[in-house]
């Protein structure tokens, strides 16, 4: 058995508490063996957690990884001015290759952040779950479906192409991978494609992803032409499971909020991409109080515009409080829970918990900053004050993906001289 001690550092444990101790991890099952003291003695390889918080990795709820190569490409529009006039123009160019570039650069992004699963709606998936293959992170995939503007055979295709990927990506890297069936929103995809595809997903048992609620505009065209609001309709076409998630959620209102906390369906929040187009603010603390499950995304690089959750765990909090007018809503130890096991349980990941038999999958701060100091109290610092920059190691499945700052599993400037060769390309190609 190969062991994995990470030594001397705080650990955030399940409850929100810190303690003092070190992680003993089996690297050959990928699992946490014990928390203790004295235990570098016992482990083969060691990682220094001195003057660090030991966290569960991140878990990203929503994203769009191989994004990436749109970064900074739109910028200050609405969503669906963005979309059609210069995302959508642009995705049709990507090749597969392209697709494998940028979501290396994301995974890269992701491990330098102390990210290590992620949920992740796209196309050409199979370059994607390579790319989590090599770097050696944990995810949920699944082609992500639009059938507005295509014809019936085309429509059908591009769902059952998410059918497709659902049943044969599930379980590739080790296990690592997990699927979905993900339809790209209510309003994206017709009524006949969700009566047909939906139940296909429920048949191989997989959840089912999607955008809902986002902006007004996917709203009032349900209300106006079903008479019911959006999350009613998911609900009377069988996606308002236990197991699936919706990203986004800002325009809910009362009834839907109860919908969701009485079928468990998780709700992926997203303020930073959320505030940058302007499509509003979730009303986060009330789907607390209601007992939703409530995760956290950076959905893509195109809209945020980067893949740290500690950035957008502090905008969670930052928004929450604005939202509500209540200094007191959407508190450090809510974020916590986004950025490990809230975020792993509505996407249906057995990781984000430290202790004992868990996924060893970690995140470690270093605590050695200007900004990270006093230490007073580190959850608060986890969730107002940490970057990017200070995660320190990052683990997946027992291996050590970033050691010292230094990525392992990928060469990190190949793959950022790969992304920009690639999106130089791409740009010339949607100009033509």
């Amino acid at each position: 058995m190969a062991t994995l001690a990470i030594t001397g550092g705080q650990l955030l444990r399940p409850d929100g508490t810190i303690s003092r101790a070190d992680v003993l991890v089996d690297q050959d099952e990928g699992t946490i063996l014990e928390l203790g003291d004295d235990l570098a003695g016992t482990g083969e390889t060691i990682l220094d957690a001195s003057n660090a918080l030991v966290t569960p990795g991140f878990v990203n709820g929503h994203s769009h990884v191989a994004m990436t190569l749109l970064r900074g490409h739109a910028d200050d529009k609405p969503l669906d001015t963005w979309l059609q006039e210069d995302i959508w123009p642009a995705e049709g160019e990507l090749t597969p290759e392209d697709i494998r570039a940028g979501a290396e650069l994301g995974l890269l992004e992701m491990i330098k952040s102390g990210t290590t699963a992620f949920a992740d709606m796209y196309f050409e998936v199979p370059e994607i779950a390579a790319a989590v293959d090599t770097a050696g992170l944990r995810a949920r995939l699944g082609h992500g479906v639009v059938t507005v503007a295509a014809d019936e055979a085309a429509a059908r295709e591009d769902a059952q192409t998410s059918i497709d990927v659902a049943r044969e990506l599930d379980g590739a890297a080790d296990g690592r991978i997990s699927t979905a069936f993900m339809p790209h929103s209510l309003t994206t995809v017709g009524e006949e494609y969700l009566d047909e595809f939906v139940p296909k997903a429920r048949e191989i048992g997989v959840p089912i992803h999607y955008h809902a609620n986002e902006t007004t505009d996917e709203v009032a065209p349900i209300v106006e032409e079903r008479g019911v609001r959006p999350l009613a309709y998911a609900a009377e076409k069988g996606m308002l499971e236990p197991e699936d998630f919706v990203a986004h959620g800002v325009h809910v209102d009362e009834s839907e909020i109860e919908l969701l906390a009485e079928a468990g369906t998780g709700v992926i929040h997203c303020p930073g991409s959320n505030m940058k187009l302007a499509s509003g603010m979730a009303p986060v603390q009330r789907l607390l109080d209601a007992g939703v499950t409530v995760g956290l995304g950076t959905d893509g690089a195109a809209s945020n515009n980067d893949l740290s959750l500690l950035d957008e765990a502090r905008d969670a909090a930052m928004v929450g409080k604005l939202e509500t007018g209540d200094a007191s809503a959407v508190p450090a130890e809510a974020v916590a829970e986004f950025l490990t096991h809230g975020t792993a349980d509505a996407i249906g990941l057995d990781t984000g918990r430290l202790e004992p038999g868990a996924a060893a999958d970690l995140a470690v701060i270093d605590l050695d900053a200007p900004h990270l100091t006093p230490p007073h109290d580190l959850v608060s610092h986890l969730a107002y004050a940490a970057a990017a920059a200070d995660v320190k190691h990052t683990i997946c499945d027992g291996q050590v993906l970033m050691r010292d700052r230094e990525v392992q599993t990928l060469d990190e400037r190949a793959v950022c001289d790969r992304a920009s060769e690639r999106a130089a390309a791409l740009v010339d190609r949607v100009a033509e």
